[in-house]
């Protein structure tokens, strides 16, 4: 029996009878982490690991959820679960399942490169290993992050000896605190203010009640008109081209993303620079942690779906792909606002613009009576 199935309400384990990252409004959801396209309102009850509680309080007020530390079981009619590292953003997790000698892992999504926000992925042997595949080409290969940081710290002195603000667009929840603590080691902080879209906020705060140690963060209205102009400003694309972005006169902008390796998807988003950081694996992450998980059949999920499976079969590795509706990194020509990875730019202080509405319950954890049964 496959471990996990494709239905009309997202990916289901047969024998567990629950749901991972469900599209639809199910009974049981784990989640794998709390961007929007995993992440969705109207279920009965949710797992997800415990890193990520204060994020999906804020991006999911009111859900029922209970949580499970890294590397913790909880067993579900005979099915034994745990989630592991998976280096995507704060509380991001792989899904294993073990029943009657099977193992299966859900990736997620995931990430090999350093990540001060978050716990490194973790490779899990198994079977079966069901992967993203959203930066599945040859053509993507991520530069050392801290080089990139060093880019946009010098693109940011640059602006501030100018006299312009730097508008930095990147995803309100992960790649806004990872670049804000990658400045902050790199000793780019001494530059000016580092500010933000209101939208972030809250998320920013989750992180630090997470015990994450961001470095001070303004929020950019509050920011004296003169200090401005040496600041920078962190903004989720959605944000481009909207009245909010008048307050700062003259601006210089940028976007980072893993988009950013092409030329062409630089030029069509109208933005002065191009940062090629991203919060997935590039194509030989995807094939390091491929190979790392030893499994014989390997389903992708999302991204490069088709090029991927081609590639894995051309190695001697069953390969097939899900038909799934989870985004890419924000889509190379995405307008993400009201269902993609970052809040709308219009609802600046709202962190969960753009999100879901909320669903009525409480908090718990799962080794306490949450529905789930402990396992040794």
């Amino acid at each position: 029996m496959d471990l996990v199935v494709l239905r009309p309400e997202g990916l289901y384990c047969p024998p567990g009878g629950f749901f991972i990252d469900p599209w639809r409004p199910v009974r049981r959801a784990v989640l794998t982490h709390a961007h929007a396209d995993h992440a969705r309102i109207g279920s009965d009850h949710y797992l997800a690991a415990a890193a990520s509680r204060d994020v999906l309080r804020v991006r999911l007020p009111g859900m029922r959820l209970d949580t499970l530390p890294y590397g913790a079981r909880v067993m579900h009619d005979g099915v034994a679960v745990s989630l592991h590292p998976a280096g995507h953003v704060l509380g991001s997790a792989q899904v294993r399942i073990e029943h009657r000698g099977e193992t299966w892992v859900v990736s997620g999504d995931y990430k090999l490169a350093r990540d001060p926000t978050c716990t490194p992925f973790e490779p899990i042997r198994c079977d079966t290993f069901v992967t993203e595949s959203t930066f599945g080409l040859p053509i993507y290969r991520w530069r050392d992050p801290d080089a990139v940081i060093g880019d946009i710290a010098a693109w940011w002195r640059g602006n501030a000896e100018a006299g312009r603000t730097s508008i930095l667009y990147c995803y309100a929840f992960g790649k806004a605190q990872r670049i804000a603590m990658g400045l902050d080691a790199a000793g780019g902080l001494d530059i000016g203010p580092l500010a933000c879209h209101g939208a972030m906020v809250a998320l920013d705060a989750a992180y630090r009640a997470s015990g994450v140690a961001l470095p001070e963060i303004a929020h950019a209205s509050s920011v004296d008109r003169d200090d401005l102009r040496r600041a920078l400003v962190l903004a989720p694309p959605s944000a481009a081209g909207t009245p909010w972005l008048r307050r700062f006169g003259d601006f210089a902008d940028a976007f980072a993303s893993g988009w950013m390796q092409v030329r062409g998807v630089r030029r069509r988003r109208g933005v002065d620079r191009g940062f090629v950081l991203s919060d997935h694996a590039d194509w030989p992450g995807l094939d390091a942690a491929i190979a790392a998980t030893q499994a014989r059949r390997v389903i992708v999920t999302h991204g490069q779906v088709a090029t991927m499976v081609r590639w894995l079969e051309e190695r001697g590795i069953a390969a097939e792909g899900f038909a799934t509706q989870f985004a890419a990194e924000g889509e190379p020509e995405a307008a993400t606002a009201g269902g993609g990875n970052e809040p709308a730019a219009g609802a600046e202080d709202d962190p969960a613009a753009g999100e879901h509405d909320a669903a009525a319950g409480g908090e718990g954890d799962a080794a306490a009576g949450g529905g789930h049964e402990a396992a040794g």
